[in-house]
């Protein structure tokens, strides 16, 4: 009997671990829960909660490839494919960025053909669109899956393997007030926005796709007679004005030029990493800066001058990166780097601090998960975002649509600072906003801050959760320099309690064959498991296990061929 392995969810960390469970030796029945309609789309890329307009944040050349690269895909398309978004085949290149929805199409390609060819190879695929796992049930031996169908139905499905790739949790009302937007997606939602003042919180490429979304419905974006992209508002949009705000008040940079796949660092590097693993957690998070700031000088002396890094530890290296920036109008700065990064593209130029951050965030990554509590929360609070920001990049295109937006007086920035208020009471639509002694009042108002970290208890599973199926995960207490000897205390600080493979830790008499690969929940001790090359890493990591499970079970048996 073949195993039975089911995937909740075919985003793009489903179809990763689809495609390398289909490496298997033996007939696996593979079964593939999604609640909407199109499997192989994934939320992030689906027409229905995507604007045309919403680019990808990843290059062609990052994406993994299934069974072939984006840039074969795309070169595969007629002319009228490509020409309905905006795609000329001459410009089609490993570096560019596309909308979401092209990303979508490509998936939901992507996965046809991978269960076609697993199909050949004689596993049983079957695929349930709108079909939704309401509940989880660990057993001794087996997994039980509660589904709830479209029409209203439930059946229940027991399974040896189960992969949680249910990726972000997006919430199903977004206008949760007249006017507030807990969220931009779906897209459509934000077409009932009326023309007059609104509010975006969060400057990152989520805040970037809800200004495009309200902009393209009130204007168009077009070249000059120069070349330049420029916006011109629709009659009758005079009233319109938009406001993206934050904490810092700082726009995105451009996507910069860089060696793929990264380079090894040649200080900060896996080997010296986990050598300081090996030596304990006690002051872990300050060796591992230490080693990351000899990486930095190393690749750029100037700029190891320029911000005296010398002399700057790791609760100080963010606010001297930000520095220069902070002080800067965000217009003025966003020119500058955008003319910057055109200039280094042409010459294959890549700027030496830069990218000795970008391949040390990964690397860094490993060492967060054996942080003591004092640590974990020191690396969120003052190290963890100067690496998001580096490796959080936009596509060159949006921010010429920001630099044509702020030419047209439709776009400022807020710098809200660690004081502020937003409030919906005294307003019929939107929110008032209370930052720096001022009020901002808006008529429409999107948080676009992205995902939020989530813990076990917030899994929408209520059996999983109350059978103890899933933990928050546990940090090492901070320990006592007087009792070094003293035992080892944990405490439960959030995300979910995994191993290496990406199954949560239960108890003894339950089975350990469920794998959480829900991004959300990952976070906590995994801050950078974000976006598609994380989904392809989960994805392999977990089929890889669920695979050597399935060769230790089956002690040889039968192949298949390929």
């Amino acid at each position: 009997m073949s195993d039975r392995i089911a995937i909740i969810g075919s985003g793009p960390t489903g179809l990763y671990t689809l495609k390398t469970l289909l490496n298997a030796k033996v007939p696996l029945s593979i079964t593939i829960f999604e609640a909407e309609a199109e499997p192989g789309k994934g939320t992030p890329y689906h027409p229905d909660i995507n604007d045309p307009t919403m680019l990808s944040n990843i290059p062609s050349i990052e994406f993994p490839s299934l069974t072939e690269t984006l840039v074969e895909w795309l070169e595969r398309q007629d002319d009228v494919e490509l020409s309905r978004f905006g795609i000329r085949r001459e410009t089609i290149d490993e570096r560019e960025f596309y909308p979401r929805v092209v990303l979508g199409n490509y998936m939901r390609d992507q996965f046809l053909r991978l269960v076609e060819q697993g199909t050949a190879k004689g596993h049983p695929i079957d695929v349930r669109e709108r079909h939704r796992v309401v509940d989880i049930t660990l057993q001794q031996n087996d997994v039980l899956l509660s589904v709830e169908v479209a029409d209203g139905s439930c059946f229940d499905a027991r399974f040896d393997h189960v992969v949680m790739a249910t990726g972000h949790n997006w919430p199903k009302d977004t206008e949760v007030k007249p006017g507030y937007f807990i969220s931009p997606w779906p897209a459509s939602a934000l077409q009932t926005i009326e023309h007059g003042p609104v509010g975006i919180l969060g400057t990152s490429l989520s805040g970037i796709d809800a200004l495009m979304s309200v902009a393209t419905a009130r204007g168009t974006f077009r070249l000059d007679a120069a070349g330049d992209l420029q916006y011109q508002p629709a009659v009758g949009s005079e009233a319109f004005k938009a406001t993206m705000m934050s904490r810092k008040g700082l726009l995105p940079e451009a996507d910069f030029y860089c060696p793929l796949p990264y380079l090894d660092p040649k200080i900060c590097h896996q080997q010296a990493i986990d050598g300081l693993i090996a030596a304990g957690s006690q002051g872990l998070l300050d060796r591992v800066f230490e080693l990351f700031r000899q990486e930095v000088a190393l690749a750029d002396p100037d700029y190891a001058a320029k911000i005296g890094l010398s002399q700057l530890t790791v609760d100080t290296f963010a606010e001297a990166y930000y520095a220069e920036r902070v002080s800067a109008d965000p217009f003025v700065w966003a020119a500058r780097n955008l003319a910057e990064v055109e200039y280094n593209r042409e010459r294959c130029y890549t700027v030496p601090w830069r990218y000795a951050i970008l391949i040390t965030h990964e690397i860094i990554a490993r060492a967060v998960p054996h942080f003591d509590e004092q640590d974990l929360e020191r690396f969120h609070k003052r190290f963890k975002s100067i690496f998001m920001d580096d490796y959080a990049t936009v596509p060159l295109m949006s921010i010429r649509r920001l630099l044509a937006l702020s030419r047209a007086g439709k776009l400022d920035i807020l710098k809200l600072g660690s004081d502020y208020e937003i409030s919906t009471e005294g307003v019929e639509r939107g929110a008032v906003v209370t930052a720096n002694g001022e009020q901002h009042v808006f008529s429409a108002f999107i948080d676009a801050t992205g995902q939020d970290t989530l813990s076990a208890t917030e899994l929408p599973f209520p059996t999983l959760v109350a059978q103890g199926g899933v933990r928050k995960s546990a940090t090492r207490k901070v320990q006592p320099l007087i009792l070094p000897d003293a035992p080892v205390e944990y405490v439960r600080t959030g995300g979910i309690d995994i191993d290496d493979s990406f199954r949560p830790l239960v108890p003894a008499h339950l089975t350990n064959h469920l794998y959480c690969a829900a991004i959300s929940f990952l976070l906590h001790k995994h801050p950078f498991v974000q976006g598609i090359t994380s989904a392809h890493e989960i994805g392999e990591t977990v089929a890889e296990a669920i695979l050597a499970d399935v060769d230790r079970v089956e002690q040889g048996l039968f192949q298949i061929s390929a």
